[in-house]
């Protein structure tokens, strides 16, 4: 049998089988080289360390490398949004392009797959509605929606996306987000129509609040009548990967149901079946 050939411009593998280990064999990843990707990568890493991001020229010292080459890699993740230039355009960071990469579809159904049972549960013995939020692009993806038994609730459509600064599920998220990774939200945040406008003192208020209560509990901005009421499902890093959400309505006929603070406890435990830290909520110091 003629022994299979490959063409000369690359290495075959070696049979790890039939070949003995050899000291001064090249390692894999000296083999196949791609010097740009390593460079782009190499960048990506460096300022995954620095959360207050670094100039150009503190990047070429660190990375031992020509200034030229950089700047080209630079522009190239900044057009690609991997890196963000701060508005006075001298420093570079991370922007939240690998976190939504990281939390793409096959994630995210496996998330909205474990959360729609517990929605359920949490429904019938509430009677209100639920829906679940990620941040997405500067604003809450809702990516999951369940209906309250009875004939009367609050819902909201999935797919569609609702305020990262005026909304319950925004206000979680930013609150239960590190310094440097709310900042990053902030500064892709785009008004939806009909926001409620919040100036900076008084968002970082409201989500130290949150932050010090583990949970938001508050009036609707969008709808008379609404309680919001919303937890945190904490990822593995102690930060908030989605939100629960509840838009509690009060009855005011004969029925008497679930009273809010039921219904907040009852959602509490729900967000905290779906996180993935030890023991559910993260202590509020972690955010602080």
């Amino acid at each position: 049998m003629t022994p299979k050939s490959f063409p000369p411009t690359v290495d075959p593998l070696p049979n790890d089988a039939d070949a003995p280990a050899s000291a001064s064999a090249p390692l894999a990843e000296d083999r196949y080289r791609a010097p740009a990707l390593d460079k782009g990568l190499d960048i990506l890493e460096l300022l995954a360390r620095q959360p207050q991001g670094l100039t150009r020229a503190e990047i070429v010292k660190e990375m031992d490398r020509n200034a030229s080459e950089i700047y080209r890699m630079l522009e190239r993740l900044v057009a690609r949004q991997y890196v963000m230039r701060s508005l006075s355009g001298d420093r570079y960071s991370l922007s939240l392009k690998l976190f939504t990469l990281a939390h793409m579809h096959p994630p995210l159904n496996r998330l909205v797959t474990q959360a729609i049972p517990i929605m359920e549960a949490f429904a019938q013995k509430a009677e209100q509605a639920c829906h679940m939020g990620i941040y997405d692009q500067g604003n809450v993806l809702i990516t999951a929606q369940v209906n309250g038994p009875g004939t009367w609730s609050m819902t909201i459509r999935v797919g569609g996306h609702v305020g990262l600064v005026d909304t319950a599920s925004g206000q979680v998220l930013l609150a239960f987000a590190d310094a440097s990774q709310a900042q990053q939200m902030l500064a892709q945040h785009t008004a939806l129509e009909g926001e409620v406008p919040f100036e900076s003192d008084a968002l970082a208020s409201a989500l130290s609040v949150i932050r010090k209560q583990g949970y938001f509990e508050r009036d609707s901005l969008q709808s008379f009548g609404v309680a919001d009421i919303s937890c945190p499902i904490f990822g593995p890093d102690h930060s908030a990967l989605a939100a629960l959400t509840c838009p509690y309505v009060r009855r005011i006929d004969r029925h008497v149901g679930p009273d809010q603070k039921t219904v907040r406890l009852l959602l509490q435990q729900a967000a905290q079946a779906l996180s993935l830290t030890q023991g559910g909520f993260a202590p509020a110091s972690r955010h602080a």
